[in-house]
């Protein structure tokens, strides 16, 4: 099968052109290449920041305040002045946090912050016609959206809400006070998770910069745990190993990229001679080989993030079945879960896990009726404008509520 040769594309990009050479040598774009540079960077960042900017020698307005200057100058790097849409959110919603009633800050947060959003996503796509295949500078709002409007949340739940009208996670994640500027700024545009998040918890976040992290997590395994294990007691363990099986997981993603993905592109499906020629089955099956194809370069993306995550000391959620201290606290896939996932609501609870978790907590523990339903729209709206996103969430509510019914008569 002959497929249309891409160069006649417009790979365009905001950001900084200095590794133009390198994007040609390798054919790739360059936003991509200016992506890769800048999380290959902030691994060797993280590692010094864990190393030699711990919070055992540096308060943690020092710590705040590197993690935001790189931060902001790799969205710089990234997007250009188009990195001005993320300074605007996070300032005019830090301003909405400051002066907002505790009793309505979450809504005003909400609307503010997704409204941004889709003001943005629609003139990129509709008003300036970029597409998807330019630099994508919505990517970095998507993920501040999801950081500002769960911490007004928390903020409502630990300033407003009595303990009792709390669910357990609710109460475990309250924001007691309102953040410092300094604060605010650092949990959302921190170089760690700026270009391609995940959304962290506040709170949790907080603690590794103040270095409370890992001995607060590890001290829950000995609370929920009826013996006295120690592991609150052990020193910080090293992230060194996990780091590195991430990172060969990246490079497996990396190599499928350059083998497989390439040569499936994903454009191809909308390509006008291509629609015309083919047969209606030979269409559909190219879908389908070519959206199996471009996955890998999500995992890519998400693993290398995790890997910096883990690389600054941030990531232990507990410690596994084997006795090894698990560093998977904001992991955003489970590869082999969503390869080998046997119903759609399986293939979801481990794709992106981050922004699930996200529409849970802000939108389905909260929402009186219809909570299904509300939380596919808000995911719907909060992905974008294209009319795919709408078609998949909408079709995916009763996807959702007819899948236990079969999987309970097959285990029956």
């Amino acid at each position: 099968m002959d497929k249309k040769d891409n160069t006649d594309i417009a790979f365009k990009t905001t950001g900084c052109t200095w590794l133009s050479s390198v994007s040609d040598q390798v054919g790739v774009p360059l936003d991509q290449v200016n992506f890769i540079a800048c999380q290959v960077f902030g691994l060797a960042v993280a590692f010094w920041f864990r190393l030699c900017l711990n919070p055992q020698r540096n308060t943690p307005e020092v710590r705040h305040a590197v993690a935001t200057i790189i931060g902001a100058s790799f969205i710089t790097f990234c997007f250009g002045w188009y990195a001005i849409h993320v300074f605007i959110l996070v300032l005019a919603c830090y301003g909405i946090m400051i002066k907002s009633n505790v009793n309505s800050v979450h809504r005003y947060t909400m609307i503010a912050s997704v409204g941004y959003l889709t003001v943005c996503q629609v003139s990129r796509v509709f008003i300036f016609d970029y597409g998807i295949l330019s630099t994508d500078f919505s990517g970095p709002l998507m993920i501040i959206t999801q950081k500002i409007t769960a911490l007004a949340f928390q903020v409502h739940d630990g300033m407003c809400r009595k303990q009792e009208e709390l669910k357990d996670d609710q109460r475990r994640l309250a924001v007691h006070s309102k953040p410092s500027l300094l604060e605010y700024l650092s949990y959302n545009i921190n170089f760690l998770s700026i270009l391609v998040g995940p959304c962290s918890i506040y709170k949790d976040y907080i603690e590794f910069i103040k270095g409370q992290h890992v001995q607060h997590r590890l001290k829950r395994v000995k609370d929920s745990s009826s013996q006295q294990n120690g592991w609150d007691k052990v020193p910080e363990p090293s992230p060194v190993r996990a780091v590195i099986n991430k990172l060969l997981v990246c490079a497996c993603c990396l190599l499928w990229f350059f083998i497989i993905t390439k040569a499936f592109p994903i454009t191809y499906n909308v390509d006008p001679q291509f629609i015309s020629e083919a047969s209606f089955i030979t269409r559909l099956a190219y879908a389908l080989i070519s959206v199996q194809a471009a996955r890998p370069k999500f995992y890519f993306a998400w693993t290398l993030a995790d890997a910096i995550h883990n690389a600054a000391g941030y990531g232990v959620s507990g410690v596994n079945e084997r006795g090894e201290v698990s560093w998977d606290l904001i992991s955003n896939v489970r590869i082999w879960e969503i390869e080998t996932a046997t119903s759609f609501k399986s293939f979801i609870d481990s794709w992106n896990i981050q922004t699930a978790l996200w529409l849970k907590s802000v939108c389905y523990d909260r929402a009186p009726y219809y909570r299904m339903p509300l939380t596919f729209v808000l995911s719907a709206i909060w992905h974008g404008v294209y009319p795919g996103y709408y078609f998949t969430f909408i079709t995916a509510i009763p996807i959702t509520l007819a899948a236990p019914r079969p999987l309970v008569c097959a285990v029956k």
